[in-house]
């Protein structure tokens, strides 16, 4: 069986978020006077932001560098555009992804989940917008997991996006139609224009890469004001 392969930047972004790209599903931005009515809602970080620096953290989760397999779950292609509050690409901004393995266990010292790791799920990832704003990942469909008593919380992927000269956005992205986003008291917190800037939909792969389905998510970063 061949080795697996890491996809570069350039190959997610062709996989499916070209310039040319459709919106799909949630990051729907419309223009405002202030940006403060499309904003992407902040949200909590939560406890499983790495805390210790790993050597492979690319943009493609689903493999780690030197390791002969790719993780378990559903492949996905998930990118999209960073814009400021005037609809203007931000470029040069880094943005972060760390998440659940297929399991709803994270590659994280202190989560206690007995779910099973998965040594070959990379778990967290960063990369900077290129200059039309852009970014890419490769990664995989989380579990769900339980939080507290019988709170489940939804499969999600959590985002922090920063850049000299805006404020630093936290938020969390949720897929349309699984049950227990109704019952999460985190997602639920936002009103429903909130919501649908956080929750996506899932679209067929493209030909660049025909076993990942597509989620497009823009994101809005604000600008520090200087007046």
């Amino acid at each position: 069986m061949p080795k697996p392969k890491k996809m570069n930047r350039r190959a997610v972004l062709q996989a499916g978020f070209g310039a040319g790209a459709a919106l799909v599903g949630g990051g729907l931005i419309v223009a405002s006077s202030d940006g403060s009515e499309c904003a992407t809602p902040q949200q909590t970080e939560g406890p499983f932001y790495p805390k210790q620096n790993q050597l492979d953290k690319d943009i493609d989760l689903t493999i780690i560098e030197g390791r002969g397999e790719r993780a378990d779950g559903d492949v996905i292609q998930v990118g999209g555009q960073v814009l400021d509050q005037d609809l203007k690409p931000v470029a040069g901004a880094l943005v972060e992804i760390w998440q659940a393995n297929k399991h709803g266990r994270y590659h994280h010292e202190d989560d206690s989940n007995p779910a099973p790791r998965d040594p070959n799920f990379q778990g967290w990832g960063q990369v900077k917008t290129d200059d039309d704003g852009r970014y890419g990942f490769r990664t995989i469909i989380p579990g769900a997991y339980p939080a507290s008593g019988e709170w489940l919380r939804p499969p999600h992927i959590h985002f922090k996006v920063a850049k000299r000269g805006y404020h630093e956005l936290i938020t969390q992205m949720y897929f349309a139609g699984h049950e227990l986003n109704a019952k999460d008291f985190i997602l639920q917190e936002l009103s429903e224009d909130e919501q649908a800037r956080v929750v996506v939909s899932l679209a067929e792969p493209s030909e660049n890469d025909p076993d990942a389905r597509l989620a497009r998510f823009n994101i809005m970063l604000r600008r520090v004001s200087t007046g």
